[in-house]
């Protein structure tokens, strides 16, 4: 069979583009549900219905925009999404899908002022995508089929190829179904060549929350359950974001899974207002690994140690800790903020933090609490000698002082200069998960429909949260601030808490032109329906 090259697949993904958003499902039917568990992004087999008068992800504007971030030297980097065996640790192994036969996928390292080129083959049974998530690109390499490109297809590659502005920790994953809730995710590493902290080492710590090839489930079989609500009515699943429909429910082969309940009921935080959960994972990780058989990070006594935290979860918060340790927060979703100490921070998912520790001599357990759910995730840090902690083991630090991100200030660097918005856009979180009608303003996701907005405006983003659930809510291209009390000095975020019954009214300057989507990071949450799109007018 002959592969399609990045020529024909980004040809399509340009042709799809000029003409709008692509039509996908009917935004008020389950029935619109396809096989594969995930919102229809309209892929290249759906009816065009085009919207007039936006930017379009391919366009001149976009192509400006990369221009003036004045693209330097080419990091190149191959990278292959693969069906594998992975062993989590003490013997356990599962059957996933992952980035180059390792969970997490390896890391991608770059600096500042360069060019990445990163080519991704596809060998999966479906199509897919790579999203970069955190970064501020060029809209047509964003990832989110059917609205800024293309799916890869199956025995397809395509070349990703963008400057890299900010430095920070970023991580990758797919936009398609469920895909990011199998292995398919990634550290993205952009350091600072003027990197202005002073450290020894440095630790990248990537949690995530697992099901996938335990007991024969699957994340799109979770999905097909959760779609259905809790009183088992409904569809079958979400709808395809490629447009095409894929293999994957209970029973139908294609990796789909016949395993048992997941779905989770009476997990409960005060933390997170309540409801903390839909999804039973029986297992959590700390860079791939389980409790029972942690990963093992070397260090001298009195080092100083920076610790990227990335939650690569799909419907878990975690609260980390370090025992026997302060963290000193140095930043927020890449972005500096004034130093903060804290014995203990809560990471939505799609949150990253960058902490300082000067490390003591011993054995220490770096702990990740899954939010309301009684189960962790464990990493261990050595200096010295010593027994390696319980698997079990809870630090009191994580009882103790805790920071959220609500109480940091961006650093001066990076704040957000006072400005009145131009423009407001009202997103309503609204309904739950008995009938799995999770939306923005009673909308479920439709690729046809978008917010306006201008480029050179200052946008206030307006999230209500009517819900009874917790939204990790995630802006793509884009960085916003959050409130700081009135004083402006709020940090810069791409992905922030909602708890129910708030409000968070957060700004960004519209100055990355395309169409950009705006969306819960609980991936079950985002699959039936809580998922939208900001346009930039043409």
């Amino acid at each position: 069979m002959r592969t399609p090259t990045r020529r024909t697949v980004l040809g399509a993904a340009l042709a799809a583009a000029s003409t709008g958003l692509l039509a996908a499902c009917s935004s008020d039917s389950m029935g619109s549900m396809g096989s594969t568990g995930g919102m229809d992004h309209g892929g290249p087999s759906s009816p065009a219905a085009p919207p007039a008068g936006f930017v379009a992800p391919g366009g001149p504007e976009v192509a400006a925009a990369e221009a003036r971030r004045n693209p330097g030297p080419e990091r190149k980097v191959a990278l292959t999404a693969t069906e594998s065996t992975v062993d989590l640790g003490g013997g356990r192994t599962v059957r996933t899908w992952t980035y180059g036969d390792r969970l997490p996928g390896q890391e991608v390292r770059a600096k500042a002022g360069e060019t990445l080129a990163l080519t991704l083959a596809n060998h999966l049974p479906q199509p897919t995508s790579l999203h970069w998530h955190g970064l501020a690109l060029r809209n047509d390499m964003d990832g989110a089929p059917g609205v800024t490109q293309a799916p890869i297809k199956p025995g397809a590659s395509f070349d990703h190829r963008f400057a890299l502005t900010h430095p920070g920790t970023y991580w990758f994953h797919p936009h398609s179904g469920a895909q990011q809730d199998r292995g398919l995710y990634a550290p993205l590493i952009v350091e600072d060549p003027k990197e202005p902290l002073a450290y020894d080492k440095e630790w990248v710590v990537v949690l995530d929350d697992w099901v996938d090839g335990v007991d024969g489930s699957t994340p799109d079989a979770v999905l097909a359950e959760l779609a259905k609500g809790m009183g088992g009515m409904g569809g079958t699943g979400g709808t395809d974001h490629s447009g095409h429909d894929m293999p994957g429910m209970p029973g139908m082969g294609g990796g789909g899974g016949t395993g048992p309940s997941r779905m989770l009921m009476g997990a409960r935080s005060a933390l997170l207002g309540g409801d903390a959960g839909d999804v039973a994972h029986p297992f959590h990780l700390v860079n791939g690994r389980l409790p029972a058989a942690p990963e093992t990070f070397a260090a001298k006594p009195g080092d100083r140690v920076r610790i990227r935290l990335i939650n690569a979860g799909g419907d878990t918060a975690y609260r980390v800790a370090l025992g026997g340790h302060e963290l000193t927060v140095t930043h927020t979703d890449g972005f500096p903020v004034e130093p903060a100490t804290t014995e203990a921070l809560l990471l939505g998912m799609g949150e990253r933090y960058d902490v300082l520790v000067t490390v003591k001599d011993g054995v220490f357990p770096l702990t990740a609490l899954a939010e309301g759910k009684n189960a962790t995730a464990l990493a261990v840090l050595r200096t010295g000698g010593g027994a390696a902690p319980d698997a079990a083991v809870r630090p009191s630090e994580l009882d103790g002082r805790l920071l959220t991100a609500d109480r940091l200030k961006a650093h001066p660097s990076v704040r957000l200069p006072a400005r009145r918005p131009d423009r407001t856009v009202k997103l309503e979180m609204t309904g739950g998960m008995a009938t799995a009608d999770w939306a923005f303003n009673g909308r479920r996701y439709d690729p046809a429909q978008r917010y306006p907005v201008a480029a050179g405006e200052r946008v206030r983003l307006e999230f209500r949260n009517a819900t009874q659930m917790w939204h990790p809510v995630h802006l793509h291209g884009h960085t916003f601030a959050l409130p700081g009390g009135g004083s402006g000095d709020g940090p810069r975020k791409d992905t922030a808490i909602v708890l129910p019954g708030a409000t968070l009214a957060v700004d960004f300057d519209a100055d990355n032109p395309g169409l950009w989507m705006v969306h819960c990071h609980n991936v079950y949450h985002a699959e039936t329906g809580m998922m939208t799109v900001l346009g930039y007018r043409a």
